[in-house]
């Protein structure tokens, strides 16, 4: 999947890179949390940017960005505009808002005031990732340049329930694949790696998991000591860890592992794996690719706690969008040996959603096909969720379009542990919109610090 898979780095190069996007328009929520209440006027007051609109735009409200709700358009001819809508039930709403046609000045103000729409405009923008910019619009707020903009809610967000049910063997699956996990012996290989971080110790890994290799960096600090441990899961793609991020953690005081998503070294950029990697075997839970992912991150998690120099008490799981997808598994499958979660924007809940009126996200499985649907299931993090029993810091993004927020906030309603939602409200997926991730990135780096130092993270929970 093309969006989640762009590493951080070159994301942030890009970002830098790119000239200032002129933002035509401007959105104010009534609330400016972004939650509302069943029953809730759910509204944006709309007026003109720091650029004048130079495009007519129209506006369609939908549920779980699935289900049409309302649509309309733009009239900013008196300075501004709503958007509203009634919020009915427990749902996140999410609005597009797409440039129809490009404005002129009125020959005419005296009798016709303001702007109106050329006759001659060019066909609404193909919106979507990957998609580029082919009819020249610019602007926007999701982090693709096409003029789209978005802005979403989130009505009773913690009343949002499952979609589809658990299966009712799904502890009985996964109980018995680590059950036969633990009889194969973890035989580590460690491969000293040069790091040019001061005081501080890397190697590459190798360990026997069930059916594949569990490969990555583990670093600590270059002394002796016993240090709380932080477990690394990687976004979607195919690519070389980043060994300088993997040091600089250790360089902070953690042992630090960083398990790569596949059974390849990990400074390879590709070594043999296909690029589909998500689509291979997913018509069923034994032949899934994510069924040896998740052995992989549990086997990484054994031999973390062999390590003589763990403290023998801390352990945290982070990740972003697979990798929060990855860390939510982890938690889950093993609960007892979790001290915290941290994950942004975590991808592969709601794997069905497309059934039931909610828009699903990565690993985007097809929801026409039944036997992937069934699969599925077994690797939906929602349903590791109530397993968890650390606490966990959740970051979503209120327009994310690659892990919707509805499946992230139905995941962490079935945690049954304190947990902490932090909602973005601007924030499409952390790849398109890095600049409106701040409040996660001064958040987590503050749990972070705590745990770092043995003090008790104590989730800011909603109520």
């Amino acid at each position: 999947m093309v969006l989640a898979a762009v590493a951080a780095t070159a994301v942030l190069a890009v970002a830098q890179q790119r000239p200032p996007i002129p933002q035509q328009l401007t959105f104010v929520p009534d609330h400016s949390d972004g939650i509302y209440r069943v029953g809730d006027t759910v509204g944006w007051t709309v007026v003109p940017g720091p650029v004048e609109p130079t495009y007519r735009y129209e506006w369609t409200i939908r549920r779980n960005n699935a289900v049409v709700l309302k649509e309309g358009a733009l009239d900013l001819s008196s300075g501004h505009d709503r958007i509203e809508i009634k919020g009915d039930e427990p749902e996140m709403i999410y609005v597009a808002i797409e440039p129809t046609a490009k404005l002129v000045p009125d020959p005419a103000p005296a009798a016709a005031p303001g702007p109106v729409a050329t006759n001659d405009a060019p066909p609404p923008p193909a919106i979507g990732p990957g998609r580029g910019n082919p009819n020249g619009y610019t602007g926007g707020n999701t982090g693709r340049n096409n003029g789209l903009y978005a802005v979403g809610a989130a009505v009773a967000p913690l009343k949002i329930g499952l979609a589809t049910p658990r299966p009712a063997d799904f502890d009985t699956f996964w109980d018995g694949k680590l059950a036969e996990q633990a009889k194969i012996p973890i035989n580590p290989v460690l491969t000293p790696a040069a790091t040019d971080t001061p005081g501080v110790e890397m190697s590459t890994y190798v360990l026997d998991a069930l059916g594949s290799h569990a490969q990555g960096y583990v670093a600590k600090p270059a002394r002796e000591g016993k240090f709380p441990a932080l477990l690394l899961l990687q976004y979607a793609g195919v690519y070389a860890l980043n060994a300088k991020a993997v040091a600089a953690r250790a360089a902070e005081g953690w042992l630090v592992m960083d398990e790569d998503s596949h059974d390849k070294r990990p400074f390879e950029p590709r070594g043999n794996i296909p690029v589909n990697y998500a689509q291979v075997g997913n018509t069923s839970r034994e032949t899934s690719y994510f069924l040896n992912m998740y052995l992989r991150d549990s086997r990484a998690l054994d031999y973390l706690m062999t390590r003589p120099d763990w403290d023998g008490k801390t352990i945290v799981l982070m990740g972003t969008s697979m990798g929060g997808q990855q860390s939510i598994a982890l938690a889950g499958l093993r609960p007892e040996k979790i001290t915290a979660v941290l994950v942004c924007v975590p991808a592969g809940a709601d794997s069905n959603g497309d059934l039931h009126g909610r828009k699903a996200g990565y690993p985007n499985w097809p929801s026409k096909n039944p036997e992937v649907m069934e699969a599925s299931r077994y690797f939906d993090t929602i349903n590791f969720a109530s397993r968890i029993k650390a606490p966990v810091l959740a970051a979503m993004g209120f327009i994310d379009t690659t892990s919707p927020p509805a499946g992230v906030w139905t995941e962490l309603n079935q945690i049954t542990v304190p947990k902490e939602p932090l909602p973005m409200l601007e924030s499409e997926h952390n790849n398109l919109t890095p600049q409106k991730e701040l409040n996660w990135d001064a958040r987590s780096k503050e749990v972070l610090n705590l745990l770092l130092h043995g003090a008790e993270y104590k989730p800011s929970e909603l109520r």
